[in-house]
């Protein structure tokens, strides 16, 4: 019976110490899954905003200035809080338009020197009037 006894007293604060060491380990990983989280949903907004800039932009009548206020339009419906600082690049050329969404994502990890970005870019021609060329029938 006393040898039962000295094996139950060499088990004590076990739990408590497996505890100690787990926890932590598991909160990190479930920060880790959030914040990577927030950088795939922040690249989602990005490119939904370059697509909406673009389609302003392209039109016959638009401008690379027009492209970026949508931009900011939709950055500011969408994401304000997960994408901060944007900026928003747009170019406009007789042929083609191109708009670049940029951002640093909310992070969610106290860790120093940690600064996730987000992007977002979308091109396509630019809308003109065109007149064919060649023999008509």
């Amino acid at each position: 019976m006393t040898a039962f006894l000295r094996r139950m007293h060499g088990d004590r604060g076990a739990a408590s110490t497996q505890l100690v060491l787990v926890v932590p380990a598991l909160l990190l990983i479930a920060l880790l899954v959030v914040q990577f989280a927030l950088v795939w949903h922040a690249r989602h907004i990005a490119q939904y905003a370059a697509q909406r800039a673009l389609a302003a932009a392209r039109t016959k009548d638009g401008s690379a200035a027009e492209g970026q206020t949508q931009a900011r339009r939709s950055l500011a419906a969408l994401g304000s809080r997960v994408l901060t600082t944007p900026s928003v690049t747009a170019e406009r050329t007789a042929t083609q338009t191109t708009v670049r969404v940029d951002g640093t994502v909310l992070r969610v990890l106290p860790v120093p020197g940690l600064v996730l970005h987000a992007s977002g870019t979308a091109s396509g021609p630019t809308e003109r009037i065109t007149t064919p060329t060649g023999d008509q029938p």
